[in-house]
């Protein structure tokens, strides 16, 4: 009895075992063989994760090929202080092992931070803590090839300008997050920005990605680089020469611009007090931009030469039109206009009307044209529109309508009161007479460039006939006057070279009236024989010098550099003979 009750019970056993042991195998079958593929997935899926590849931002360069603006690639070296240990590295053709402490002095070697430094860092249970930011090319190549599979990195882009503070105001900047916030950094962000990847990728219990398992779910398509007209070198010393005027004329700012006469290509931008992208903060924010676009005041006298082309154009004067030029000129309804300075009458051709730079006698010659069409004529030479760069924030300074001028303004307007230019819109008119009389649209930007080195070119509006080639050839005879005879126009002569130019003295409007201070310019073109280049300097509220004997310097130092940047040739013929007055 005892031993059948046994055998029973053993049996059972037995029986219930198998059973137990049956189910557990036909669950690891079920497990491993025919729901593996649902339970990988579902274990990947919690494991699976996914970062962003960051775009690498273009450079922008000038029309040599010098960069002006990078972005500069770093990486931040991280730990995971839970899966710190010792480490098998290759040395060699052989493995051998590596304690924690002398995986540390290695790492101390490389990065030059202190090893009990670095072991504290490596020790806890945290998943990160970092070893040092930043550090080049150099130090995480020798990193990586040590291998250590608890180092790990973030790489961190930096944006740089090499030049510092060169072009600066047209450069603009970006913010500590990438972000594109001024200038053509911001303009042409859509350019050099490019866009980000996007990849996943499976980490392993010790939260270290497993090599094999990266996917790419977007490509990464890395910025283009922008193409600039100006000459790096030029622009430098034009900024240095600004820098001097505002420091010698106590102004609160200054700018010049160079411009290539037949193409409108923009060599300089100048301007000071300007801005280092770098460290952008550290200067006001009035001078982080560019004035250049985007500050328009009334011009002055500089605004004498559109008069008085337009009178030739419009078939009402020539360069040697007569004109009987007092110092007070009393208009019809009461109010006189006035000369800067006191004089007899002077017997004047439209000529020594702009060598002397005389009110009363532009308004003489200049109004028998009407004022529609000297209107007309001022919107064909670019005044009261945006020029073709479009820069961010661009003004288009002001010009009303004629119908909307008062009978004051009506005269004033010819000589540079009652209408506001940008330092851009001045530059452009005298390219315009110096180009034939075809005003083009000025150049700043080039184009996009990928990194193949294709370039598609910025669009640009379409040539402007302005003037007839022969009035815009007795304009430029009649600027080589100024400089020829011209009390202030004399300081602007360069030995050598026929010189066509313009000066300008502009009160500045302050509440309803003018205040003091003025904005001092001169204009001027070279050779004036076979116009080349085009220089525009403008000195704002100076106060040390109330005229353009202000900006002439600064004109002549400019020129001078350009023509030896671009070898140009000195002049071998003789300017035509105009008389300035008459008997």
């Amino acid at each position: 009895m005892h031993s059948n009750e046994t055998d029973r019970r053993y049996t059972l056993f037995v029986g219930v075992v198998l059973f137990v042991l049956a189910v557990f195998v036909l669950r690891l079958i079920w497990v491993q063989v025919i729901d593996a593929k649902a339970i990988n997935e579902i274990s990947n899926e919690a494991r699976e994760t996914s970062r962003t590849i960051p775009a690498i931002r273009g450079n922008i360069i000038d029309s040599e090929g010098h960069i002006l603006a990078t972005t500069l690639i770093s990486w931040d070296v991280n730990v995971d202080p839970k899966n710190v240990g010792p480490v098998v590295l290759t040395i060699g053709d052989q493995k051998v092992a590596f304690t924690k402490e002398e995986i540390a002095q290695k790492l101390s070697e490389i990065l030059r931070v202190p090893t009990e430094e670095l072991l504290t860092k490596m020790t806890g249970t945290s998943r990160y803590a970092n070893l040092r930011k930043a550090v080049s090319a150099a130090t995480y190549s020798k990193l990586k090839e040590l291998d250590i599979p608890w180092v790990y990195f973030d790489k961190k882009q930096k944006r740089h300008y090499p030049d510092g503070a060169v072009a600066g105001n047209l450069l603009g900047f970006v913010g500590s997050d990438g972000s594109a916030l001024e200038g053509i950094e911001r303009m042409m962000n859509s350019c050099l920005a490019g866009t980000d990847g996007k990849e996943s990728y499976i980490q392993g219990a010790d939260l270290i990605r497993i090599p094999s398992s990266v996917q790419v779910i977007q490509q990464v398509k890395h910025g283009s680089d922008v193409v600039l007209s100006i000459n790096s070198d030029l622009q430098y010393s034009a900024q240095q020469e600004m820098a001097a005027t505002v420091k010698r004329l106590n102004a609160d700012w200054a700018s010049a611009i160079v411009i290539e006469v037949s193409t409108g290509r923009i060599l300089a931008a100048a301007e000071a007090p300007t801005v280092d992208p770098n460290n952008f903060s550290a200067v006001k924010a009035q001078n982080r931009s560019s004035r250049i676009f985007r500050s328009a005041f009334e011009p002055g006298s500089i605004l004498k030469t559109v008069a008085a082309a337009t009178a030739i154009d419009a078939g009402k004067a020539t360069p040697l039109s007569q004109v009987v030029a007092p110092y007070a000129l009393k208009m019809p309804w009461g109010q006189y206009i006035n000369d800067s300075h006191k004089h007899p009458p002077e017997k004047l051709t439209l000529t020594g009307v702009l060598a002397v730079s005389s009110n009363t006698g532009l308004v003489q010659l200049g109004g028998k044209v009407d004022s529609k069409t000297r209107f007309e004529y001022m919107q064909k030479f670019g005044i009261g529109s945006k020029s073709g760069v479009n820069f961010e924030g661009e003004s288009s300074g002001l010009l009303a309508d004629y119908t909307k001028w008062d009978r004051m303004t009506d005269q004033t307007v010819m000589f540079g009161q009652g209408v506001s230019l940008t330092p851009i819109q001045t530059a452009d008119i005298y390219q315009t007479i110096a180009n034939k009389g075809v005003r083009l649209s000025p150049v700043l930007i080039e184009g996009c460039q990928d990194r193949n080195g294709n370039l598609t070119r910025t669009a640009v509006d379409s040539p402007v006939r302005v003037l007839s080639e022969k009035s815009a050839s007795d304009t430029m005879d009649m600027l080589e006057k100024v400089v020829e005879f011209g009390s202030i126009g004399k300081t602007a002569r360069i030995p050598g070279y026929r010189i066509g130019g313009k000066t300008g003295t502009a009160q500045i409007a302050e509440g309803k009236g003018y205040g003091r201070l003025f904005a001092v310019s001169f204009v001027g073109v070279a050779p004036a024989e076979n116009p080349r280049y085009v220089v525009a300097v403008t000195a704002f509220r100076s106060r040390n010098i109330s005229n353009s004997l202000g900006a002439t310097p600064g004109f002549v130092a400019i020129m001078k550099q350009v023509l030896k940047t671009y070898t140009v040739p000195p002049t071998t013929t003789k300017s035509k003979k105009i008389a300035t007055e008459w008997k």
